[in-house]
């Protein structure tokens, strides 16, 4: 199974492969489940392949909506671009929510088999006020993240959630679930769409 994902960033390859490759088919096979199997299973021995593509929207996307669409334009483009079975598209943001104070990190995914679009969401996690006042300026948030740390390439690490959260979870953690998200419409008859 060929996966492309719409980004070269490790995390997000990264939340990809893990959250794929703990996918375990429930299928009766008596020899295992491999590329040769008979069952009905979707995702089989996925290969992962990192594409560069641009979301098409700001560096910080800054509502649900821009965010979702930067997660569909890299999904589609990367599917464009390949010959993957699926493609996939992640994109983090910020966004005010009714009922929350201040601004929250984001986190979204977007899948397609080149025909069909479906999208995810990760966790979403209420931003320090600091921080937040910050990218309402104008800043971005990994930059951001990066001088308040006193490090670089956060968003190639744990990322916000993970610094934000004392490592309760981490980017990776936190896109898995959006990619889970994502994709569990391909996976289950409940969303058949004949």
């Amino acid at each position: 199974m060929e996966i492309a994902v719409g980004s070269t960033n490790p995390v997000k390859v990264d939340a990809v492969e893990r959250t794929l490759e703990s996918h375990n088919c429930d299928c009766d096979c008596d020899h295992g489940c491999d590329d040769h199997c008979s069952c009905d299973c979707l995702v089989l021995n996925p290969t992962v392949t990192p594409i560069e593509v641009d979301s098409g929207v700001p560096e910080q996307p800054w509502s649900v909506e821009e965010t979702i669409t930067g997660a569909r334009n890299r999904a589609q483009r990367a599917s464009d671009t390949t010959r993957a079975d699926y493609a996939v598209g992640l994109e983090g943001g910020v966004a005010q929510f009714d009922g929350v104070d201040g601004l929250s990190l984001i986190m979204w995914a977007a899948v397609t088999d080149g025909t069909r679009v479906e999208v995810g969401s990760g966790p979403t996690l209420r931003l320090p006020d600091e921080i937040a006042t910050r990218i309402e300026n104008g800043e971005e948030l990994g930059p951001v993240m990066n001088d308040v740390l006193d490090t670089t390439a956060i968003a190639e690490t744990e990322g916000a959630a993970g610094v934000l959260t004392d490592g309760l979870t981490d980017r990776t953690q936190a896109l898995g679930e959006a990619v889970a998200c994502a994709f569990g419409p391909f996976l289950t008859s409940y969303y058949d769409t004949a």
